[in-house]
C-alpha cells in the first residue's frame, strides 16, 4: 500500500477572490486516497502565497522527509497552482523531491514523468499560474498608479495618518491625532537649523512618537506631507508630483526649507555648550598626582556626553567626574566664612 503526505494551501488573497478552502480540498485529497487505496500519514495545511518555497508548512514538510527513515511515496495536492506559481522554483522543487525518491502528483492535473511528453503538460501547468500572477501583479500595480495620478493615495497610511471609508466605500487618508501634531512639530523644529535629525526624533519620541530611525530620514523627505504625491517613473512616463486629495500637515514651503537643510545647502546652527559654564574650574585647581593644572573636556558615549576634568599630562591618572568634583567644592565654599 503507498503512503502519501497531504499538502493543501490557500492565501488569503485566494479565498476572498476564489473562495478556496483548506477543509474543502482536504476533504477531496482524503477521498482520492480512499478510492486509491494510498495511506495518509500527515496532512500539511498552509495560508500563505507560492510564490516561493519560503512557506512554513512547506519548509517543515521537507524537514520531515528528509528526517524519517520510512519516506512517503507521494505528495498530494489539488492542482499544481497550489504546488508553486513559479516556474523556475517549481522544477528545483520537483529535482529535490526525486532525489529524495518522493513524487509530486496534482489529481486534477496529473502527470506521468516516466512517459517524455507529459512534460510538456506540466510546462503548461506550472506556467498558466505563473501567468495568472504576473498578470494580476501588473493590474495591480497599473491601478495604484491611476490613483496616484488622481491624487489618492492607494496603500497603508503613511505615519501621522489613518486610511479611512468614505460614504461612497472609496477609501481615503485623514490626518491622525496626536501623530500628526507630532509630525509637523518634526518639520518645524529641523527647519529652524538648530538641531540635528537624531535630536529631533529623540524630543518626539518623548513626546510619544514611535519611529525608527531609518523610517524618520524618509518621513523628512517624504512630500506626502505637504499635500503632494509622487507618481514613479516607469518604462513609458518620467516621475509625476501630483496634488493629493488629502489634507496636508505643513506647507509646501516649509517641506522645501527642510529639503534645503537636508541636502547641504544650508548647515544647521548646532548650539555648542559654553566650556566656560561647564568647567569653571579649569586652570584653576591642581592635579594631586603631578601638581600640573587640570583641564576640562567631554566624553562622549553611546546614550549622552560625560564631562571629566583631567590633567594636561598625557600620562598622567588624574580624571575627575564633574559632578563629583563641584560638589566638593562647594562644600569647602561653605566651611569658609567672613569676620
Amino acid at each position: 500500500m503507498k503512503s502519501a503526505y497531504l499538502y493543501v494551501r490557500v492565501s488569503t488573497d485566494e479565498q476572498r477572490r476564489k473562495g478556496f478552502s483548506l477543509i474543502e480540498q482536504e476533504d477531496r485529497l482524503i477521498k482520492y486516497c480512499e478510492a486509491n487505496r494510498v495511506k495518509i500519514i500527515e496532512i500539511f495545511r498552509e495560508d500563505f502565497s507560492a510564490k516561493d518555497f519560503n512557506r512554513p508548512e512547506w519548509k517543515r514538510l521537507i524537514r520531515t522527509i528528509k528526517k524519517k527513515n520510512k519516506r512517503p511515496d507521494y505528495i498530494l495536492f489539488i492542482k499544481w497552482d497550489r504546488f508553486s506559481r513559479n516556474v523556475a522554483l517549481a522544477y528545483q522543487m520537483i529535482k529535490v523531491l526525486q532525489d529524495l525518491n518522493v513524487q509530486a502528483i496534482a489529481i486534477d492535473q496529473p502527470v506521468n514523468f516516466e512517459v517524455p511528453e507529459s512534460s510538456v503538460m506540466l510546462a503548461i501547468y506550472l506556467a498558466i499560474p505563473e501567468a495568472e500572477n504576473l498578470r494580476r501583479g501588473l493590474n495591480c500595480s497599473d491601478g495604484m498608479r491611476r490613483a496616484r495620478k488622481l491624487g489618492r493615495w492607494p496603500g497603508r497610511a503613511p505615519v501621522g495618518y489613518t486610511n479611512l471609508i468614505g460614504t461612497d466605500g472609496r477609501g481615503f487618508v485623514a490626518p491622525k491625532q496626536p501623530e500628526a501634531n507630532q509630525i509637523k512639530r518634526a518639520f518645524e523644529e529641523f527647519a529652524r537649523g538648530t538641531f540635528s535629525i537624531s535630536e529631533v526624533r529623540k524630543m518626539l519620541m518623548l513626546d510619544g512618537l514611535q519611529c525608527s530611525r531609518n523610517n524618520f530620514w524618509k518621513l523628512l523627505r517624504n512630500p506626502f506631507y505637504c499635500g503632494i504625491i509622487t507618481v514613479p517613473p516607469n518604462a513609458k512616463e518620467e516621475l509625476q508630483l501630483v496634488k493629493g486629495i488629502h489634507e496636508p500637515l505643513i506647507s509646501e514651503q516649509l517641506f522645501y526649507d527642510v529639503q534645503i537643510i537636508l541636502k547641504g545647502r544650508h548647515h544647521p546652527k548646532v548650539l555648542k555648550e559654553n566650556s566656560k559654564i561647564l568647567f569653571p574650574l579649569r586652570g584653576v585647581l591642581k592635579c594631586p598626582y603631578c601638581h600640573k593644572r587640570l583641564t576640562g573636556s567631554a566624553s562622549k558615549g553611546r546614550h549622552a556626553k560625560y564631562c571629566y576634568y583631567h590633567c594636561i599630562t598625557p600620562k598622567c591618572k588624574g580624571r575627575f567626574g564633574i559632578k563629583a568634583l563641584h560638589q566638593s567644592y562647594e562644600e569647602e565654599l561653605d566651611k569658609i566664612s567672613l569676620r
